[in-house]
C-alpha cells in the first residue's frame, strides 16, 4: 500500500456513519464510541474512511483504543501513519505514558511492553475497567521529569525568598534615613530657632 494514497486526520461528525460502520464490523460498543468521537483520528483513502484509531488522554496518560479498518490492506501503512501523529499529539499535550490493549505486533515493535507492577500503578483509575492485557510505552520519565520540578521550584523559592529579603533590607535602610532626616532636620530647626531668638534678643 502506498502510503501517500492514505491521509492521517481528526474525526468530524461527518465521518460518523463510516466509523459506525467499522466498529460494527469489528465488534466494538458502537454506541458508546459514538460519543468519543472527537476522540478518534481517522485515515481515509480517496475521500473515503478506510480506518480510525482512538486516542484518549487523561492528564499525563493516553489510551490508543478501539483500532478498526474497513480495508485491512491499509493497516500497516496507517498504523505508521497513526503512530506519528500520535507521537506529535502526545508531545503537545504533554504526555509521559501510553498505555493500549491493542494487540497488533506493530504497537510491540514501537517498545510498548507490558508494565511491571511499578508501572502498573500508574494506570488511570478510570481504565482499571476494562479487561485484557494492557500494553503501555514511557515517552518521557515522569519521577525525573517531577524532580526537576520539585528542584526548580526550590531554586524559585529561594530566589525569591532573597528578593524579598532583599526587598526588606533596603525598606529598613530607607526607613533609617528617614529617621536620620527628621531627626537632622528637627535639632536643624532647633538650632535655627535659637539661634534667631539669641539674635533677636540682643
Amino acid at each position: 500500500m502506498n502510503p501517500h494514497t492514505l491521509r492521517v486526520r481528526r474525526a468530524t461528525v461527518e465521518d460518523l456513519a463510516a466509523l459506525k460502520a467499522i466498529w460494527l464490523s469489528m465488534g466494538l460498543p458502537a454506541e458508546t464510541l459514538e460519543s468519543r468521537l472527537t476522540e478518534f483520528q481517522v485515515v481515509e483513502r480517496g475521500g473515503e474512511v478506510v480506518g480510525a484509531i482512538g486516542f484518549q488522554i487523561l492528564l499525563t496518560a493516553a489510551r490508543l483504543h478501539s483500532e478498526g479498518y474497513s480495508d485491512f490492506s491499509v493497516a500497516d501503512a496507517a498504523r505508521e501513519m497513526f503512530w506519528e501523529r500520535i507521537q506529535k499529539l502526545a508531545a503537545s499535550h504533554g504526555v509521559f505514558r501510553l498505555w493500549t490493549q491493542e494487540d497488533s505486533p506493530f504497537w510491540l515493535h514501537q517498545d510498548f511492553q507490558a508494565p511491571d507492577e511499578d508501572a502498573l500503578s500508574r494506570l488511570p483509575e478510570d481504565w482499571k475497567k476494562f479487561e485484557g492485557r494492557w500494553l503501555t510505552l514511557e515517552l518521557k520519565n515522569e519521577a525525573v521529569i517531577n524532580a526537576a520540578f520539585k528542584t526548580q521550584f526550590a531554586q524559585l523559592a529561594a530566589a525569591e525568598k532573597r528578593s524579598a529579603d532583599e526587598i526588606e533590607a533596603k525598606a529598613r535602610l530607607m526607613r533609617l534615613a528617614i529617621v536620620i532626616g527628621g531627626f537632622t532636620i528637627f535639632f536643624g530647626c532647633l538650632a535655627i530657632g535659637g539661634w534667631w531668638f539669641m539674635h533677636h534678643r540682643r
